[in-house]
Order: structure tokens, then sequence, then C-alpha cells
């Protein structure tokens, strides 16, 4: 049985590629928080991550047509995601600039009045998994954050489901590295 959320999800796409352009609103309403919050994980950039999300949903709308109704929906909008934030890192190390100091914002994730140690390892562990390496960084974020199957990884990477198992073993070995003192703890 199809959950309901992927279910709307499918008619939206069937109704889009039939010619209904609005259908794309109850897309983007369902999906933009997520697939920022994602892209944000991603790049560690706010602005970046809006941007890529407002790209991801353009590709989404200019291939409608060519979404396959047997796939699931989250697969498809992660790998459109995820290519245009593979591209994104493939020209930045093309075109490298230096950051402004304090221009770029963070989302928020919790209570403002928490402690500074665990706002420390909070900026740790997004500092931490900003320093991965793309593949892993990636693999990590969708399986972990995103909840999605290592088989849905693995499509959207381009890579077998064994590749997907090793990038998410050393992801966690790096991160347990580069963490080890907050672990301690």
């Amino acid at each position: 049985m199809i959950p309901a959320s992927e279910q709307e999800d499918l008619e939206a796409m069937r109704l889009l590629a039939a010619g209904d352009d609005l259908a794309l609103n109850g897309i983007m309403d369902r999906w933009k928080h997520r697939l920022i919050a994602y892209l944000y994980r991603f790049t560690g950039n706010e602005s970046t991550a809006i941007d890529l999300a407002e790209e991801t949903f353009v590709r989404l709308y200019q291939g409608r047509s060519k979404f396959r109704r047997g796939g699931r929906f989250s697969t498809w909008l992660f790998g459109i995601a995820a290519n245009l934030a593979r591209n994104h890192f493939r020209w930045q190390r093309r075109h490298p600039t230096l950051p402004i100091e304090g221009a770029d914002t963070v989302i928020a994730a919790g209570d403002p009045s928490s402690d500074l140690e665990s706002s420390e390892r909070s900026h740790a562990v997004r500092a931490a998994i900003a320093n991965l390496d793309p593949d892993l960084r990636e693999t990590l974020i969708l399986c972990e954050y995103e909840r999605l199957s290592q088989a849905e990884v693995a499509v959207i990477a381009g890579c077998s489901v064994k590749a997907v198992e090793r990038r998410l073993s050393r992801a966690r070995e790096l991160l347990v590295k580069q963490l080890e003192r907050y672990l301690r703890n």
C-alpha cells in the first residue's frame, strides 16, 4: 500500500504532466522545507540551499513528463537535488571564492536558550559533516537525516547498495574520529 503523502505526490505529478501547472504548488508546499534542510546540510550555506531547492523545482517541472509512475517520488526529487548539489560543488572547485565573515546565516535548529556546550556540539557536528567528501556527506545526509533506504540512496547516488553501505560506514567512522571529544562526555 502506498502512503497517502506518496499518493498525493504521484497524483500531483500526473496532473502536472497533464498540463495542470498549479499542481506544482502542492508539491512545493509539501517538500520545500525538507529539501532546503537537505541541501543546507549538504552545502553548509543557507542561501545556496534555497537557490538549489528552487532550481530543483524548476527541473522537476521541466522533467514532469519523464517521471516514472512506478518509482518513488522522494527518490526522484532528491536525485534531482543531489545532482544539482554535486554540480554546484564541481563549479565551486573550479571557481573558488573567499567567504565574507558573518555573511552566512545559520538555520536555527533548536531552542535559543540552549547552553553553550550544546551549541558548540551542534556546530562541531555540522562542521564535521561539512568536512566529509561530497559522496560520503550525501550518503550520510540521505540515510540519517532524510531517512531514505540504502536502495533509494543508491539510485540517487548512481551506485550500488554495497557502495552506499561502505560510504555510510566510512562517513560514520570519520565523524566518530572528528567528534571523539564530544562522545567521551
